[in-house]
């Protein structure tokens, strides 16, 4: 039998008390604030921008700083979480974190908003993995349909909404309550956590044992590679010293990393997890599921604000109903979960979001709210029909001394799957665009009666400029040149986001049945 195959859970189902069940609520409400973060500031950054005297460059790194620091704290905090134990883990973590979202609203400089941004990230990654840790520890088995769709909403629910609460927020306050919003929740989620968590105990002999050179190969490794994926579409990739410098700060730190997690006693990251067949195979998915979650996020911003100019808080709006979709849709996939094959709530899952990709490739320079119902409500969907199942595959056949250190990777899968995506969107996105506006620029040559005509009725349109009529004509033309290569260029992108989700369900014949709820279930008693 293999290992996916084998009983993973204990003969006595853990006990569910009210104290418990308090304290994960806690927790929950704890990643909430820590993914949401990472979106919460993509639709004003233009206001922080103007705040804080920063340059176009700058600024993205209000961003990147965070999603770097985050992403090496996520793989850490499992061996965190088994050294000082999820209590003090995560009450340190909701400390800091809120700590630090004051920091950042009382930040002066963009030196000081990258640094504590920065911070705020790497401390408040420690919240994320432990959730799904937890939810597996202290839950029995049979709860998992009704704990897994939590988790799964509110993973997926707070990057989608992240930018029409920092919308709202800015519109209505100002940029500082982007962070301010945090202060009284993290309050109560740090006093929940130091006062009600007891799941497990500390185990401070691992610190005699702690692996200084994995922990730094692993912090080149993701650090580097997340700079690379970040920047590398706006500035040539390696074309660019900087983006040559981190891939070879990636490239190093890699080697060291993967040396020190066979060779090391206690490595800082245990890969054997991967040994899982349905924990690889659901790692897979969650990447696939990470492109699908954040790229999304950022193309519709991208159309909305770009071709239609819509406001940051009309953005939001707009890109709320993905939102209630999945809000609706999380009981509905919980009771499925508990009846159907993973596998196949998965492939109806990643099917969907290939359906609202097509769907979205034909968009057009008029599409708004309405035209964009049925593409988002597909997305709203399959998120919550891949989030619900893809937590009880790749976590729920592994033994319990695992869940921590595998939750990590599991978690680290989803946000390099949206840094990857990110970074072939953008550049799919540039170079497309670059071609169409070269096509479009061709026809009106080979047009030129047309083009003049158009030409000429813009500017009897601006007669009123006078002697300018004609240069304004001609800029607003070709402005319109510039629009139109967007939307082809968008539309093809999410084409090719059509294929990548239909390549994915080839995958899913290589999980194992016994992550279905009928076998799993089993294991339990």
């Amino acid at each position: 039998m293999s290992e996916a195959a084998k009983p993973a859970w204990p003969p006595a189902p853990p006990v569910v008390t009210t104290r418990r069940v308090i304290a994960f609520i806690g927790m929950v409400f704890g990643m909430f604030m820590a993914i949401l973060d990472i979106q919460i500031v993509s639709a004003s950054l233009a206001e922080i921008q103007a705040g804080l005297s920063a340059s176009a460059e700058e600024i993205s790194w209000v961003q990147t700083a965070y999603l770097i620091a985050e992403v090496v704290m996520i793989p850490l905090s499992g061996f965190l979480g088994r050294m000082i134990s999820t209590r003090y883990l995560f009450a340190a973590s909701a400390f800091g974190f809120t700590l630090m979202s004051i920091m950042c609203a009382q930040a002066s400089s963009i030196e000081e908003m990258i640094i504590w941004r920065a911070l705020q990230g790497f401390i408040g990654g420690g919240m994320i993995p432990s959730v799904f840790s937890a939810a597996f520890s202290i839950f029995p088995r049979d709860k998992q349909s009704i704990i897994s769709p939590i988790i799964g909403l509110v993973a997926t629910l707070a990057p989608t909404i992240g930018p029409t609460i920092g919308g709202y927020l800015t519109d209505i306050f100002s940029w500082h309550w982007l962070f301010l919003v945090n202060v009284v929740p993290g309050i109560l989620v740090t006093l929940s956590a130091w006062f009600l968590i007891d799941f497990d105990k500390p185990n401070m002999s691992l610190w005699k044992t702690f692996d200084w050179w994995g922990l730094a190969g692993m912090a080149g490794m993701l650090g580097g590679l997340e700079y690379v994926l970040e920047e590398g579409p706006a500035k040539d990739w390696f074309q660019d010293d900087r983006i040559v410098n981190c891939g070879i700060i990636a490239l190093v730190g890699g080697t060291l990393f993967f040396f020190r997690a066979f060779m090391a006693s206690t490595p800082i990251v245990d890969l054997k997890a991967f040994s899982n067949r349905n924990f690889a195979a659901g790692c897979l998915a969650s990447f696939t599921i990470g492109i699908g979650l954040y790229g999304l996020t950022y193309l519709y911003p991208v159309f909305l604000a770009r071709v239609r100019g819509y406001t940051s808080l009309e953005i939001g709006t707009t890109m709320f109903l993905t939102g209630v979709a999945m809000f609706l849709t999380a009981p509905v996939a919980g009771r499925l979960s508990a009846k159907l094959d993973p596998r196949i709530m998965l492939a109806i899952g990643i099917f969907g979001f290939a359906i609202g990709t097509f769907l979205a490739s034909t968009l057009t320079k008029d599409w708004g709210f309405h035209e964009l119902i049925w593409p988002q409500i597909f997305r709203g969907v399959s998120l919550m029909f891949c989030m619900v199942p893809i937590n009880n595959v790749a976590l729920g056949t592994l033994p319990m001394d695992r869940l921590k250190n595998a939750s990590g990777l599991f978690n680290l899968t989803r946000n390099l799957g949206g840094a990857v995506g990110l970074a072939l969107i953008n550049t799919v996105l540039n170079n497309r665009w670059d071609l169409h506006m070269q096509r479009l620029r061709d026809s009106l040559v080979w047009g030129r009666q047309v083009a003049d005509e158009t030409l000429a009725n813009i500017t009897r349109g601006m007669a009123a400029l006078g002697d300018g009529a004609e240069l304004a004509a001609t800029k607003q033309m070709a402005g319109m040149v510039r629009r139109e290569a967007l939307v082809l260029a968008l539309g093809d992108v999410f084409l090719a986001l059509t294929f990548v989700f239909l390549i994915m369900l080839v995958v899913l014949p290589a999980i194992e049945k016994a992550g279905g709820p009928k076998k799993a279930a089993g294991g339990g008693h």
